[in-house]
């Protein structure tokens, strides 16, 4: 008989992310949790993009972890994959941070970031 062997999640989030996530989830009653993307633009030539979500779409990874959601966009998967997803606050900003493997740069304000593909076996490592 095979073995199953669980796959490790796309994203990971600390403690502070999984607080703020729910945050976000209880403040919007249909939301289902939170989408993540990633598009081309900035200087450094990809940026992130989060949105509340109040549906599925077909495809999407879902990560659920103590209660936080997150909807991957299937075209980030291999973009996110091995992140961990933080939230930090500072006296003049909010914000996620995303401490992704797959980053090699990022623009001087942070906006946009240098993202490559994980290898396709990087799941199974």
């Amino acid at each position: 008989m095979p073995t199953l062997r669980m796959m490790p999640s796309v994203v990971t989030m600390t403690g502070d992310a999984v607080r703020r996530v729910n945050a976000l989830m209880a403040a919007n009653p249909d939301a289902l949790g939170v989408r993540i993307g990633v598009k081309k633009g900035g200087c450094a030539g990809m940026e992130y993009t989060m949105s509340v979500a109040s549906e599925k779409h077909a495809h999407d990874e879902v990560v659920e972890q103590d209660g936080a959601v997150l909807l991957i966009e299937p075209a980030a998967i291999m973009y996110l994959l091995g992140t961990e997803m933080d939230y930090k606050t500072d006296k003049l900003a909010s914000q996620f941070v995303f401490n992704n493997p797959n980053q090699r740069g990022s623009c001087g304000c942070g906006e946009s970031v240098n993202l490559v593909p994980a290898e396709p076996n990087a799941a199974t490592d």
